[in-house]
């Protein structure tokens, strides 16, 4: 019996389409099945570059007398969490409340009103068939228990919460966070914890931006400590370019090898801002290549990024990434092969599986033409291997996180070619995805998807967009952001200065998901407060700059006790305490002069400043560039805060010692 994905337009989906399995997208006709049925409902959640749902889908999905088993009992959603994070929210949160952990692949039971009775993620063959064995009995024999378990899931995850916190975070809590990450940190490995190791990408901007604001080297050293390991460690790629999602161990040598979209963005920005504060070389060589990387890998026929690209390549987790020492003497000849081996940690036992070994870099090589040669060889070589399969859905969210990076990159490091693919995928989602002030989460080939945006979607979108126009100075950015902004303020507030994940017209679940914490992005909250932030520094509202510092309140609870989960809205505090500070840079467009001043405002500026650029004749719909002149008929520029400007300057010299008195 064919099922009901053929016609999805998710990769994910369609990865499950051929299944034997009676699969249905998530929506209203499968739980009316269910009923009419009398049968729970089995939801799986997944995305298409995640290992371990490909192991149980090959294992359990692809498997007939599991697919029997399933047909007969249930009725099975399948759902890809990218494309319906607020669905992954709620009933990844009851299941972190059943079992104490999460992850993907996502296994729920519920009964046909959607409430979650049973829990779990990945399960071997033998246990889920025994599973579904026995959660279809406890459905005809044990029906009360069954439900009021339900109930009880409901009820608690429904019931209002306090998200602590009065208002924004002062000094104090800020650098309170510091002492508490520092207590926290692998002073041998870099990063914070143990195995697995994520990037903390949100804390390393924070963290730098507190060091720019005290001085305090425990936060640069953190920082640079955490960026040198990653980038040496085997999570990144020593010859492709471009972060792997997490390690498995705490020293970053074994990644989990799927790559994506937002996980390069963020790095790729915290690395150019490391640069910038430290003139670190290997930061600035590792922004380029992930910024390269996402451009080759990642970039879409549309103009904008894949979601990701697989940990696994013919069905092998990492194998297009591995080597072993005879796989490098039969590209490199004997001699390179073993300096190669040395420089990779190449070894005859391996540091993966079956003897392969993941590359790492733990020194800069004494031969840097030898590297060169070896690193090109190296990659020709693998570029013929059969490469992992690609999410190309894009998704909004993460193309906003892109355009930023790609935007602020491509400007510092003077590559316009960047800036023009920040540009583009701009674009792409002006014309597909925003339209009146609301914004589609997802399309693919061109063709926008049915799910409604989130809030990060509108917030990293608008973050991204503002980027985009401090680099360009092109005001219809600033524009959009501001509609995507009004509707954050207009269909997500909560009613007490924060935000729902869901807007007030979305489908609703069983709960109105809401989570201000930091988790592989920045939270919705957190990416709202700096967008939000940023536009009242361009147009001097106080009702944004009023709705930012509200949707802060979290970071000071947080900050104390937890800030590993509020590494954003930390960020965004730290910009407020500066100001934040605003620069608007005059001058015919194409002047050096003109130039000069625009690239010292974007070196110079600390994190969340708002930069604007014009032309000197009129404010082109942008206030802050309203009643700035030129000064004396050269290029100018203005650093203020709150609309507070002190007198123009014409050099970057001056423009320099401005920013650093403030």
């Amino acid at each position: 019996m064919p099922n009901r994905l053929a016609d999805a337009t998710s990769p994910y989906l369609l990865q499950h389409a051929g299944n034997p399995v009676d699969w249905h997208p998530w929506d209203a006709a499968a739980f009316a099945e269910a009923r009419e049925r009398d049968v729970p409902v089995l939801l799986s959640v997944g995305y298409a570059a995640c290992h371990w749902c490909h192991v149980m889908a090959h294992e359990s999905f692809e498997d007939p007398d599991t697919a029997r088993l399933m047909n007969s009992a249930f009725v099975n959603i399948k759902v890809d969490r990218e494309e319906r994070p607020d669905v992954d929210a709620v009933y990844m949160e009851a299941t972190q409340a059943m079992t104490g952990q999460g992850g993907w692949p996502m296994t729920v039971f519920l009964t046909p009103d959607g409430a979650p009775f049973y829990c779990g993620t990945y399960f071997p063959r033998g246990r889920f068939q025994q599973l579904l064995t026995a959660v279809s009995r406890a459905w005809g024999e044990e029906r009360h228990g069954v439900v009021e378990q339900g109930r009880r899931i409901v009820d608690a995850l429904s019931a209002p919460r306090s998200l602590g916190g009065a208002g924004a975070p002062g000094a104090d809590a800020l650098d309170t966070a510091v002492a508490v990450l520092a207590d926290e940190y692998d002073a041998a490995h870099g990063g914070f914890g143990g195995a697995p190791k994520f990037p903390p990408s949100m804390l390393l901007s924070f963290l730098l931006a507190q060091h720019a604001r005290t001085g305090d080297p425990r936060s640069r050293d953190m920082a640079a400590g955490t960026a040198e390991a990653m980038a040496r460690g085997g999570m990144y790629d020593q010859i492709g370019g471009g972060f792997a999602r997490y390690c498995v161990d705490a020293a970053w040598i074994v990644p989990h090898f799927e790559k994506m979209l937002y996980d390069n963005a963020l790095l790729l920005r915290a690395y150019t801002r490391l640069w910038l504060a430290t003139g670190d070389p290997l930061a600035r060589r590792v922004a380029l290549e992930t910024a390269d990387w996402m451009v080759a890998g990642l970039r879409t026929a549309e103009g904008g990024f894949a979601s990701a690209l697989d940990a696994d390549s013919e069905g092998v987790e990492g194998r297009y990434y591995v080597w072993t020492p005879g796989q490098l003497a039969d590209v490199l000849g004997a001699d390179d092969a073993a300096w190669a081996a040395r420089l990779f940690g190449v070894t005859e036992t391996g540091t993966f599986e079956h003897g392969s070994s993941v590359l790492q870099l733990r020194a800069d090589p004494d031969d840097p033409a030898r590297y060169a040669r070896v690193r090109a060889a190296l990659l020709a070589e693998r570029a013929t291997r059969v490469p992992p399969a690609r999410d190309d859905k894009i998704v909004a969210a993460w193309n906003g996180l892109a355009i930023a990076a790609l935007a602020e990159s491509g400007a510092l490091f003077e590559r316009p070619d960047l800036v023009a693919h920040a540009r583009e995928a701009a674009r792409l989602l002006a014309r597909v995805h925003i339209s009146d002030g609301r914004i589609l989460r997802t399309s693919r080939d061109g063709a926008a998807g049915t799910g409604a945006g989130v809030l990060e979607d509108y917030a990293d979108v608008a973050e991204g967009l503002l980027a985009l126009h401090a680099v360009t100075g092109e005001p219809e950015w600033v524009a959009t952001a501001g509609s995507l902004l009004d509707s954050v303020l207009e269909r997500f507030g909560d009613g007490d200065g924060g935000f729902y994940d869901t807007a007030d017209d979305a489908e609703a679940l069983f709960s109105r998901p809401q989570d201000p914490t930091d988790n592989a992005t920045p939270s919705g909250r957190f990416a709202a407060a700096g967008a939000l932030l940023g536009y009242a520094g361009l147009t001097g509202s106080q009702r944004h700059r009023d709705a930012a510092e509200r949707a802060l309140a979290p970071v000071e609870p947080l900050a104390r006790k937890a800030p590993r989960f509020a590494g954003w809205g930390m960020a965004v505090a730290e910009s407020l305490l500066v100001g934040p500070l605003e620069i608007a840079v005059v001058g015919p467009e194409g002047d050096p002069a003109t130039d000069a001043l625009h690239r010292e405002a974007l070196r110079s500026a600390p994190f969340g400043t708002a930069i604007t650029r014009g032309d000197g004749r009129g404010h082109h719909g942008i206030p802050l560039l309203a009643d700035r002149p030129l000064l004396d008929g050269a290029p100018a520029a203005y650093v203020c805060r709150g609309f507070t400007c002190k007198l123009p300057v014409s050099t970057p010299e001056a423009l320099r010692e401005h920013i650093s008195a403030i």
